[in-house]
């Protein structure tokens, strides 16, 4: 039986405003089910509020089953974890886990060493894991058709650790393709309905499509099989609260709703593969402006302006991704950027990508209200154009930040009215190491601004590091800009995010600069209670690290 999806906020073209029904209604699932729900062919799920075990019975996740496989439990009174019992105060460190932890076929990879792991993290005084779960592996087999029993698996491990877990709802693809280790496309329906209507997919200039994420040209419009993408997240955003209902709050303490490509609330300005080159810090970026969807809305726009010759595009002179932005029209400082008409094509925009997050932010916030998780959205750190009048990269992106425009409060604001915590990455960056490859990069610049945004709004942060390894002065960077948000604040928020675990973490030097940056982000009574145990950087955590290391082949 299909969900009802709430009523959805509307557009006024002319003046971006946001409007929300007051006569929100939901409709209930009358069956919730663990393995694919596809009824009448397999039996409904019950989840004991006890979790002992990962295993499965007849291809069901089953909590009390009781197992040793994944190499024994760490038993802690009521699954509460010593580091969240024994914390004064400081700010709690997550480790991301592996971007295929569940595999496509939705099997957990590796279940001892991510057991092993678990162990090795919660004696290292980690708060918790932040488990990525895959629209392309939860929903492959159809629409509203949903196997968690992978993910089911990781929240028993983390659990039985005294791990918690942070959720994070990924409706993005993962990986540049097919030939990437760790690619996870959207689900394969969703990708033939892009192949029947290709505006689903976000298109550039030149035509060029990008398959990263749905277009939010169509985010209340019925593109994929009689829903439209808004509707697709919340049924299954209401069917993840119904299965995992029995652990959020206690074991799953946040979701984080992913809004865009990496999760994070921006256009593909730039694709993925690009964002990973050493040169991307010259990238300008594309405007995601050109299917039909986004082009209706922007010529809606104009008309209602009056000024139809603003329709059928975005700006001209925006000239390649790589120029210098002081050789475009557009960009450069005295460029149209800052007239009347880039004005208002930067506001519809940048509008249309606030829009969606207010979407996003109104089902979320519906349909985890009374569960005692926190909810989260993740912003892009793009710092590459900073220093410039016009910041390019970022508006590209979406982020309406230019020297005389502040593009970040909007989005603390959107987020504050939610309820919802702001997450960004890049905290581990420096400008002096970023200047010299581009003078015009400002990672601190940005994360100021934005931090600024956040307290200013009263919003919660959470960090994360964008380099896949960090060195000791690394470390020392999240900590001094996490100061920064907290020094002051008579309730601060921050915690950090450290992306992400491999084999590469539990390398003894390694293993040792991570545990020590824990042990800063943390109070010490926490390390002088693992110390008790066996734990510390030469106890109880080296030898499950040492132990994992040997297990793990992330």
């Amino acid at each position: 039986m299909p969900i009802a999806s709430p009523s959805t906020p509307t557009f006024s073209p002319s003046l971006c405003r946001i409007t929300r029904s007051d006569s929100t209604r939901f409709v209930k699932s009358s069956t919730v089910r663990f393995r694919p729900t596809r009824p009448p062919s397999h039996r409904p799920l019950t989840i004991s509020a006890r979790l002992n075990s990962s295993t499965t019975s007849n291809g069901f996740f089953s909590p009390d089953n009781n197992n040793n496989n994944d190499g024994g439990d760490l038993e802690l009174q009521h699954g509460v974890s010593l580091s969240r019992r024994l914390r004064r105060g400081g700010s709690p460190v997550f480790v991301t886990l592996p971007a295929d932890a569940v595999m496509g076929s939705g099997q957990v990879r590796r279940r001892k060493a991510m057991a092993q792991s678990f162990r090795a993290l919660a004696a290292a005084g980690v708060e918790g894991v932040v488990m990525e779960v895959w629209w392309g592996v939860v929903e492959r087999e159809g629409p509203r058709v949903y196997d968690w029993g992978g993910y089911g698996e990781i929240v028993a491990m983390a659990r039985r650790s005294g791990l918690k877990v942070r959720a994070t709802l990924a409706f993005h693809q993962c990986g540049t393709g097919p030939g990437d280790p760790f690619w996870i496309p959207l689900p394969q329906w969703v990708l033939e309905e892009m192949d029947k209507d290709p505006d689903i997919a976000y298109s550039d200039r030149f035509g060029r499509r990008n398959t990263e994420y749905v277009s939010l040209g169509c985010d209340i419009l019925p593109v994929l099989r009689g829903r439209s993408p808004i509707q697709a997240y919340a049924d299954f955003m209401r069917n993840f609260r119904d299965t995992f209902k029995p652990f959020l709050g206690g074991i799953i303490t946040e979701i984080q709703v992913g809004m865009g490509p990496a999760g994070e609330l921006r256009y593909p300005s730039c694709p993925i593969q690009k964002l990973t080159w050493a040169w991307r810090s010259r990238e300008l970026g594309e405007f995601q402006c050109y299917d039909k969807y986004m082009l209706a809305s922007l010529n809606a726009c104009a008309r209602e302006t009056g000024m139809r010759e603003w329709e059928n595009g975005g700006p001209i002179g925006t000239s390649n991704l790589m120029q210098d932005p002081e050789s475009t029209e557009f960009f450069k400082t005295d460029g149209s950027w800052n007239t009347p008409y880039g004005e208002f094509f930067l506001g519809w925009y940048s509008g249309m990508l606030l829009l969606h997050g207010e979407r996003i932010c109104l089902e979320a916030e519906t349909i985890f209200r009374g569960t005692e998780v926190n909810t989260s959205g993740k912003v892009a750190a793009i710092h590459w154009h900073y220093g410039t009048q016009s910041h390019p990269s970022e508006l590209t992106a979406g982020y309406y930040n230019t020297s005389n425009r502040d593009g970040y409060l909007p989005i603390a604001r959107m987020f504050g009215r939610y309820g919802f915590t702001l997450c960004c990455t890049s905290f581990e960056k420096q400008d002096a190491d970023e200047k010299q490859m581009n003078p015009l990069s400002s990672p601190e610049g940005f994360l100021r601004q934005l931090l600024l945004a956040a307290r200013n709004c009263d919003v919660p942060m959470e960090g994360e590091n964008s380099a896949a390894t960090l060195d000791d002065g690394s470390f020392q960077q999240v900590v001094k800009m996490s100061k920064f948000y907290s020094d002051d604040l008579k309730t601060p928020s921050f915690s950090f995010n450290f992306v992400r675990m491999d084999k590469n973490l539990f390398e003894y030097r390694n293993w040792v600069s991570f545990t020590r940056f824990v042990r800063q982000m943390s109070d010490t009574d926490v390390f002088r209670a693992y110390s008790d145990f066996g734990g510390g950087d030469t106890g109880l955590s080296s030898r499950w690290a040492v132990d994992c290391r040997a297990f793990l082949a992330y």
